[in-house]
């Protein structure tokens, strides 16, 4: 009679967001005595290494691009 439907998608705060609160609640109660980047830095440096990620696949595929040449689509079907 009832229905049992399995969502197996979780919505969890992650390590990252467990670390930031962990260092945020150290540094309010003066357990560590670090500037507030540090404290926030879990945040920040996941960002930082998928843009540099991605800034490094950017610069590859665009080196890598230059030395082909590209046909348009009227060059590919033409029948010539």
């Amino acid at each position: 009679m009832g229905s049992s439907s399995s969502s197996s998608s979780s919505s969890g705060i992650g390590f990252a967001g467990l670390l930031t609160i962990a260092f945020i609640v150290l540094k309010l109660t003066n357990v560590i005595d670090w500037s507030w980047w540090w404290v926030l830095s879990p945040m920040w440096i996941g960002a930082a290494l998928i843009l540099g990620i991605m800034g490094i696949v950017g610069i590859i595929m665009f080196a890598s691009g230059g030395s082909r040449k590209k046909k348009s689509i009227k060059d590919r079907f033409d029948k010539r």
